[in-house]
């Protein structure tokens, strides 16, 4: 049974753990679970995505009831007119708050996207973040005799494939449990440090108007087991609520 976040009558949001997928996929044929078929048995109703999340990545995931409502909330995104925060653990010290506005290549899949146009220019991507808190380990990692890491709040300006992912890459911190933008080396103490298997990005809070009543809407998610942990190694003082 996945968590419910919110629900109406028109709107679900559910908590996706991570590694689960949205819906059937060509990449992952060996799958058998996605969170649009597990949401439409447990509610007994068809449902719509109207947004996505990234495999690897847990939290917020917003369906709606009809494919109307769904088409109206994909103009809500697509517009931008949303609040998106993404709670995340970085290797290194990262600044207290940047801008990173750098523009990404869209990410094509050589077997869905074979159509495509191959030499597309990169998409204008911007991603805001705070540091929230550091910590410093005791394990050497190359040339270095300890491992510090960030807990980073990123708010998405933009929805480009991996984008929060790929921003963090591009200043050189990336998001640890990150195997296809990340450090391995980095990757490999918290499996066998902490047994953490998963990537450390989650989406946390997801706000918006709702697009019938008018009321403002705003998600929370709670982190899961694994990331929890991983966030009680920064000092107390520093956390998030």
């Amino acid at each position: 049974m996945l968590d419910i976040l919110y629900q109406d009558e028109q709107l679900i949001a559910i908590n996706k753990p991570a590694g689960l997928l949205v819906h059937r996929s060509m990449i992952d044929r060996h799958e058998t679970q996605f969170a649009l078929q597990m949401v439409r048995d447990q509610i007994g109703q068809r449902v719509y995505p109207v947004h996505r999340l990234d495999k690897p990545t847990s939290g917020i995931l917003l369906f709606a009831l009809s494919s109307e409502i769904a088409g109206l909330m994909t103009e809500i995104f697509t517009a931008r007119e949303t609040q998106k925060e993404y709670l995340a653990i970085v290797r290194g010290y990262s600044d207290m708050h940047q801008v990173i506005d750098y523009p990404l290549k869209e990410v094509l899949d050589k077997m869905t996207d074979r159509q495509a146009k191959q030499n597309k220019a990169a998409q204008n991507a911007v991603t805001e973040y705070q540091r929230l808190a550091t910590v410093e380990l005791s394990y050497a990692i190359g040339r270095y005799p300890t491992a510090r890491y960030s807990l980073i709040k990123a708010r998405p300006k933009t929805g480009r494939k991996h984008q929060i992912r790929r921003h963090m890459k591009h200043i050189f911190h990336p998001i640890v449990g990150d195997t296809t933008h990340g450090d391995g080396r980095h990757n490999q103490l918290f499996r066998d440090a902490f047994d953490c298997q998963r990537l450390l990005l989650h989406a946390a809070i997801l706000g918006f108007v709702h697009p019938l009543s008018g009321d403002s809407v705003l998600i929370n998610a709670p982190l899961d087991k694994s990331f929890s942990h991983m966030v009680e190694m920064f000092p107390l003082k520093q956390r998030i609520n």
